[in-house]
């Protein structure tokens, strides 16, 4: 009687019709179809049943049915919540369509004449708290030095930089966005590098992360900052995604790294930062190849400029002309998904 139960109410939840609400695992979704054709977007299946686009001019999207998996405009993007499919209906939660792809679509503004001028960089870790360690190598050491040289670039850029430490000093880390606040920073970068215990020959690339939206699930596994509620970072999460989206393409662009991901933390570092903040995961210490290049001069040089790209690109994004929202955005009343993939 209880399986009968819990199957019933299972199909009950997941049970859509075109134009209809669903709630799957307690989380609203709505069917992607009508999603995207109250913004503009059109839909098709890809060459894989699981998998579905959709795009207009200036966005296109692909999920993965049952997958947290996306890619926005080119690279890797984890969802809040995984896209789903019901009665063959594709959906994607609610909190997506308006945290995770709206601000690329409708991408908010800045004032006309208003410019990032300051930058706060931070360095991960530093003094007793030496980060990954790998060997003789320590992550405070090239978070440093790759602050540093990406101090320089972005000064030759116009831009004002200061940093959180300058040298091998422990900060704590509520005390380095304190810092960027005090300040007036306009952007906030914090600079890290990754290692794993398991599979060191495979595990690669770089992962940028930005402030995970009110009642969702961070992505990193480490679980800090476990929670659902409010920050003051969630105050300028779309410029944030944007910025970290930005970051990611450039890194993986430039340094030729695996697309890890732009996905969702609720970081010390990032949680009270008042303006748009990132954390950048520069690749992993314990990757043979990768490691090796880390602990180089030249190839940090070529993560700063790629990071330099990055911020420049997200800057331009924010004056470009603001698109039009449709008036039916928010109130799709039919939907145009018509078949299931093949």
């Amino acid at each position: 009687m209880n399986r009968t139960l819990c199957f019933l109410l299972l199909w009950l939840a997941l049970a859509v019709a075109p134009g209809q609400a669903a709630f799957v695992n307690g989380h609203s979704y709505v069917p992607l179809a009508d999603w995207a054709q109250a913004n503009g977007l059109k839909v098709a299946w890809l060459r894989r049943g699981d998998q579905i686009a959709v795009a207009n001019h200036n966005l296109r999207a692909i999920f993965v049915i049952n997958s947290a998996a996306a890619e926005i405009n080119g690279v890797a993007v984890r969802l809040c919540f995984p896209a789903a499919s019901a009665r063959g209906i594709p959906l994607i939660s609610q909190l997506d369509a308006d945290k995770t792809l709206r601000p690329f679509l409708y991408p908010p503004r800045t004032a006309a004449g208003k410019r990032i001028t300051t930058i706060c960089l931070d360095p991960g870790h530093g003094g007793r708290d030496t980060g990954n360690q790998v060997g003789a190598h320590s992550e405070k050491t090239y978070t440093l030095a790759l602050a540093q040289e990406l101090r320089d670039q972005l000064q030759l850029a116009g831009f004002q930089v200061f940093l959180t430490r300058n040298d091998d000093n422990y900060v704590e880390l509520p005390f380095r966005p304190a810092q960027a606040n005090r300040r007036g920073a306009d952007l906030f970068v914090s600079l890290h590098f990754n290692a794993t215990e398991n599979d060191r020959q495979d595990v690669q690339g770089t992962e940028t992360y930005c402030i995970t939206p009110v009642g969702a699930s961070s992505s990193n596994a480490q679980g800090e900052g476990a929670g659902y509620g409010p920050t003051s970072a969630n105050h300028n999460e779309q410029k944030s995604i944007l910025l970290a989206w930005s970051v990611q393409k450039a890194l993986v662009h430039l340094l030729g790294a695996p697309d890890r991901a732009v996905r969702r933390a609720r970081y010390a570092v990032l949680r009270d930062a008042i303006m748009p903040a990132i954390l950048v995961e520069g690749g992993y210490m314990t990757h043979p190849v990768e490691g090796a290049r880390i602990f180089t001069s030249g190839y940090r040089r070529l993560m700063a400029r790629a990071i330099v790209q990055g911020i420049l690109a997200y800057q331009k994004s924010l004056q470009a002309p603001a698109a039009t929202i449709p008036s039916h955005t928010k109130h799709p009343t039919h939907s145009v998904y018509s078949h299931s993939p093949r």
